[in-house]
């Protein structure tokens, strides 16, 4: 049975998400740190690039959260400065970001997680992850044209 909710099933299968290390990660020096807790769990990058997003792509990307009260502050924050955004594959690979990540709330997040251990607010939580298998087709697509994920 599928759960495509949290992008996987019954046994191992190969999955895709996106992630993004938030300007509060790039501007504190994190990016490297972040890349190799990453490849030490076996999620293996096969798109990267580092972006600046206006005001309006930061809205259009978050713009399932648009009624939320958090919308403003969250794009003005996601906009302020450049962020790293990457394509990650392997088994099970939203749910084993997502516990990689840790808690959106960092107080709440696993110690060795890494919002446990480089967040300094609910907002500036250094990493974004997609939460579910339709989530993820959305932002990856969002970011990244079919010649620039390598298979």
């Amino acid at each position: 049975m599928a759960d495509r909710r949290l992008g996987h099933k019954k046994g191992c299968i190969m999955g895709k998400t996106l992630s993004i290390i938030k300007p509060d990660g790039v501007a504190r020096q994190l990016t490297g740190e972040i890349i190799a807790r990453l490849e030490k769990n076996d999620l293996k990058i096969i798109a990267m690039k580092m972006i600046h997003m206006n005001l309006a792509q930061a809205e259009g990307f978050y713009s399932v959260h648009k009624e939320r009260p958090f919308f403003k502050s969250l794009t003005e924050f996601m906009s302020s400065g450049p962020a790293v955004v990457m394509v990650l594959t392997g088994e099970n690979a939203i749910v084993r970001y997502r516990e990689l990540m840790g808690a959106t709330n960092y107080k709440e997040a696993k110690e060795g997680t890494i919002r446990k251990d480089f967040a300094t607010d609910i907002e500036k939580n250094v990493v974004h992850g997609s939460d579910a298998v339709e989530t993820a087709n959305f932002e990856i697509n969002y970011f990244f044209n079919s010649f620039e994920i390598v298979a």
